[in-house]
């Protein structure tokens, strides 16, 4: 089906990447970042006005991306549109050539740069994967025939430091029950939180890729750890961070040891560089990722 699909049933070890489409028309620094990666990563993720700031509809980057060659997974958020919406996009996709598709529930508007706009929320993370096997069968969700089904990977996220980690297996089991092939998590900063994630959502037997955010700084480390649900840098590496004279070198020697770790428990890496994309290459490489 695509070259991510079959290292996952290769058991290659898989790397996959975050793209924010731009808020406004210009897709020139997307392609480049896209195009410096195109050997080194399996498939980009497209976001879908991450954090509920307004940025262009991901569906249309995938389409410009496929026709570059570039292998997408398109996120698809339950915040903004209605079931029925939600169709056609899935539908449009499948027909652009998209493979790869992301359910989400989203983020809601309160956080984001629109805060007064109305969150929709008719399908949620597992309505859409419900959605995505229903329309693969030809039928819509009212029961009606399709001319044609859509043919597409669909993947859902997880995340290893949640409060609630229970709760969280149980989500997964109904997201892998709903028609989830594949994970992408949230970021982990320690060994010892993927290792309990694991134990349990191991035994689902489908592909999860660990997720990395690049730190940049002990600020954004301290951020992450105050803003971010389920996410903690620990200290050790807030003060490496801190003591660094240059922080890119240790940035990558630090994402380098987390990508070891993801690597010695997972099927693959998720990389959200947040702008440093530039140094993907070089923490693949001193993590010996082939």
């Amino acid at each position: 089906m695509s070259k991510l699909s079959d290292e996952f049933a290769s058991g290659k070890f898989s790397v996959t990447c975050e793209l924010n489409p731009p808020k406004g028309i210009n897709l020139d620094p997307l392609y480049q970042k896209a195009e410096s990666l195109k050997g080194v990563v399996s498939a980009f993720n497209l976001t879908d006005s991450a954090g509920s700031s307004m940025a262009m509809a991901p569906i249309a980057v995938a389409s410009l991306l496929s026709d570059r060659g570039v292998e997408t997974i398109l996120q698809i958020t339950g915040r903004d549109r209605n079931k029925m919406a939600l169709q056609s996009e899935l539908l449009a996709a499948s027909a652009l050539g998209v493979t790869h598709v992301l359910c989400m529930s989203g983020d809601p508007p309160g956080v984001g740069d629109h805060p007064d706009a109305t969150a929709v929320g008719d399908l949620d993370a597992i309505g859409l994967l419900d959605a995505v096997n229903t329309l693969g069968s030809g039928k819509d969700l009212a029961g009606n025939d399709l001319k044609g089904s859509p043919s597409l990977f669909a993947g859902a996220v997880a995340n290893p430091g949640a409060s609630d980690l229970k709760r969280e297996i149980k989500r997964m089991e109904a997201k892998v029950k709903a028609g989830a092939a594949f994970f992408q998590t949230q970021a982990f900063y320690d060994p010892q939180t993927l290792e309990n994630f694991m134990k349990e959502a191991g035994s689902f037997g489908v592909p999860i890729l660990a997720g990395l955010i690049v730190l940049k700084s002990s600020k954004m480390a301290r951020y992450l750890n105050d803003n971010l649900p389920g996410v903690t840098v620990p200290d050790e590496i807030v003060k490496e961070m801190d003591n660094a004279e240059d922080k890119k070198p240790k940035s990558v020697e630090v994402s380098a040891r987390i990508v070891r770790w993801a690597r010695d428990m997972c099927d693959g890496v998720h990389i959200m560089a947040m702008g440093w994309e530039s140094q993907v290459p070089e923490i693949l490489q001193v993590a010996e990722i082939d």
